[in-house]
Formats: C-alpha cells, sequence, structure tokens
C-alpha cells in the first residue's frame, strides 16, 4: 500500500521452484516484467527489492535478468553471499554429528547430503533427534550435563545463536537434502564440501567426516548464484541485522567486499535479541526512501541517514511503539566463526528462512512453498 501510495505499480510473482530457486529466478522474473511490459507498457524505471532469500534473488536480478530500466535495489537480510552460504549448512550437519555420537535417540541420517532421498525422517523425529543430543527442548536446569556440552559446543564452534538451532538444523537435513537430489537442482550430487576446512577445534577437526564436492556440480552450484558484484550504475541500499542466526549478517559484509562502494549502502541494525528479517516499518520504509532519494539525484546514504531519516518517520511507523534501533554502518560480525586457512574462509550462513513474511507477505502454509518474497516495482512512465 505504501508503494502503490507513491505512484509505483508493484509486480510480484512466485518462482517455479521452491527452497534454493536460484537456478531459474532470472528467467522468472524476467518473465514477471514481459508480462508487466505486454499489459501496461514499458515503465520508466525499475527497482528491484526483496528478503532474506528474496535478497540474493534482487542481487542476482540486477546482474542477469531482463528488466528493462532498472535504477536501484534494496535486498533486506538477504542471502547475499549466495550458494557459499550452504557451506554453513554442510559445516553444521557435519559438527553436530561428531557431536552427538553415541547419544541415544540423536542420530540423523544423511549427513553431507542432508538426508537420503528415501529418508523417512519427519521434522517431530529431526525435533526429539537435537534434543536428545542437546536437550534444546529443555529448560536449561532439565538437561543432562552432557546434553548441555554438546549443545555448547554446537554453539561455540559454529557461532550461531541457540534460538535459531532448531531452525539451522531443518534446513541442514531437509534444506539441504531438497538442494541435493532435486533433479532440476543438483541432481543428487553433493557440491558443497569442508576439506581443509579448520573448524579451530581440535575435537571436531579429529573427527569430523571430510567431504570433497563435486567439481562440475560445483560450479553449476556457483552459477546459481555467487554474484558478481557488476552492478553497473544501479544503486543498491542493503538492510540486515547483527544478530540474525540464519542468514547471518556476514552476508551483507560479503556483498559489500564485491559491489563498488559507490554504488552500494549497508547499514546493520543493532538489534537486543537476535531475529531473522526482524525490521521494524520505519527501518523499511526509512531504507527504502533513502534509495529513492539517492536514485532521484540526491547524495549516497550513509547508515547514520538513515537512521535520522528512520527517527524522522511519523508515529504509525514505529513498530508498535518500540525505540528506534541503531543503524550502523559496519558489515562484520562479534561472533566468533570457526577459523579456515586463508584459502578456505568462506560466510558460513547456515541456511534461507522460507517461512518469514516479507514485505508484501508471504504463504506461511509449507516450509517448502512457492513464496512471495521478493518485489519488482516500476515507476511508470509519464503520460
Amino acid at each position: 500500500d505504501f508503494n502503490l501510495a507513491e505512484g509505483y505499480a508493484v509486480a510480484a510473482s512466485s518462482y517455479r521452484q521452491a527452497g534454493w530457486a536460484l537456478f531459474y529466478t532470472a528467467e522468472d522474473l524476467g518473465e514477471l516484467y514481459q508480462e508487466f511490459v505486454t499489459r501496461f507498457g514499458a515503465p520508466g524505471q525499475v527497482y528491484v527489492y526483496g528478503g532474506s532469500l528474496g535478497g540474493i534473488v534482487t542481487a542476482q536480478a540486477i546482474e542477469q535478468a531482463e528488466l528493462g530500466n532498472v535504477v536501484g535495489a534494496m535486498p533486506l537480510c538477504g542471502a547475499v553471499a549466495g550458494s557459499r552460504m550452504w557451506d554453513g549448512s554442510v559445516d553444521l550437519r557435519l559438527i553436530y554429528d561428531v557431536i552427538a555420537e553415541g547419544m541415544p535417540g540423536a542420530a540423523i541420517p544423511g549427513g553431507a547430503e542432508g538426508l537420503q532421498e528415501d529418508s523417512n525422517l519427519t521434522e517431530i523425529g529431526l525435533g526429539f533427534a537435537v534434543n536428545a543430543a542437546t536437550g534444546i527442548l529443555l529448560p536449561e536446569g532439565s538437561r543432562s550435563p552432557q546434553q548441555q556440552a554438546n549443545l555448547d559446543k554446537i554453539l561455540q564452534v559454529t557461532g550461531l545463536p541457540e534460538s535459531f538451532l532448531l531452525t539451522d538444523m531443518w534446513f541442514s537435513t531437509f534444506g539441504l537434502s531438497d538442494l541435493v537430489h532435486d533433479p532440476l537442482k543438483l541432481g543428487g550430487v553433493i557440491a558443497v564440501g569442508n576439506a581443509g576446512v579448520d573448524y579451530d577445534d581440535l575435537d571436531i577437526d579429529s573427527a569430523i567426516q571430510r567431504v570433497s564436492p563435486d567439481p562440475v556440480s560445483n560450479n553449476r552450484f556457483g552459477k546459481n548464484y555467487i554474484p558478481s558484484g557488476q552492478v553497473g550504475d544501479i544503486k543498491i541500499v542493503q538492510l540486515h541485522t547483527d544478530k540474525d542466526g540464519l542468514v547471518i549478517v556476514e552476508n551483507a559484509g560479503e556483498y559489500a567486499q564485491i559491489v563498488p562502494a559507490a554504488n552500494l549502502t549497508t547499514a546493520i541494525v543493532v538489534e537486543e535479541e537476535p531475529t531473522h528479517c526482524g525490521f521494524t516499518d520505519a527501518e523499511v520504509v526509512a531504507t527504502w526512501q533513502s534509495l529513492e532519494a539517492w536514485v532521484a539525484g540526491g547524495s549516497q546514504p550513509g547508515a547514520a541517514a538513515i537512521q535520522a531519516a528512520c527517527q524522522n518517520l511519523p508515529s504509525e511507523y514505529r513498530g508498535h511503539g518500540r525505540k528506534p534501533r541503531t543503524l550502523a554502518p559496519g558489515h562484520g560480525s562479534h561472533r566468533s566463526r570457526p577459523a579456515r586457512k586463508p584459502d578456505q574462509r568462506r560466510n558460513r550462513p547456515p541456511g534461507l528462512d522460507f517461512r518469514q513474511q516479507l514485505l508484501l507477505g508471504l504463504d506461511k502454509s509449507s516450509r517448502y512453498v512457492r513464496y512471495r518474497c521478493w518485489l519488482l516495482q516500476t515507476r511508470l512512465p509519464a503520460h
């Protein structure tokens, strides 16, 4: 409604694939754009934005999709490290297997492929297994000493917040399995490995399964998709939360390393508790208005300017009275990531969220849905 009131047409669509949909999303958006042109004519300007998975779809779209005169983009809590973020899913899964070994009821089949294609493990079964290993579903005082030690070890080695562990394990089993076994994705071939990775923990490093990805599959996976940073004249403002335990803030830092500084502003929301895409309306609106003003000829906004714009918005955007949070310019994270050799350092987000309501919302009926988590905005030409 906010964008429509400003005079924009808004086009949105689902994707032909569920899960990691980047194998065909550039085509999907191109088809959407052509349908819009057929019905309404070519727009004067195009903005692309989206959150979570929609963030990497946005990054891919401005580099690869045929979308007319794209002038601006806004990834929100975006998985903009691209397919490299699945490194973290494999790491978490194999770290769990080491730590859970020997714990009654804790074993999960599958390893680096997530789950075998014919596995009958259910989401409830996964929760029971992770709980058997870590006591994650129990009050802290009700966990056995071994469960608490296992939980502490997983969180220490991965750097993940406790509140995200079950969600991340879902993506390291069901999400990873879908990616590996879907014939239109990786077709049963493992594309992500951990050979040569140093986890900075002697017990983990000595016991963890070592997996080498198939080179052809790894190359295909990288093409679907790791951003190149070749964005032309497009102006981009990205917004992320600093404690995101699903699409971790290092995504924003990775993207900032490859996109020219003159094309990209990064603002990090400093939050008290970890969330994924837990922005207030004011934070999103201020980010959008800052991008819009930049495209219109204003100066490139910094994080401080976006925060000031956020604080100056009318009260209806305040997010139920919540105090404005700090929008910091930093690209890194205070969390300790597993150490890697110089040529093995990778971003380690553990997965993607297919359930968050993003901007105009998405179907929450299933974890694997054809979801609407990006938007294509068009400014119609004047008549």
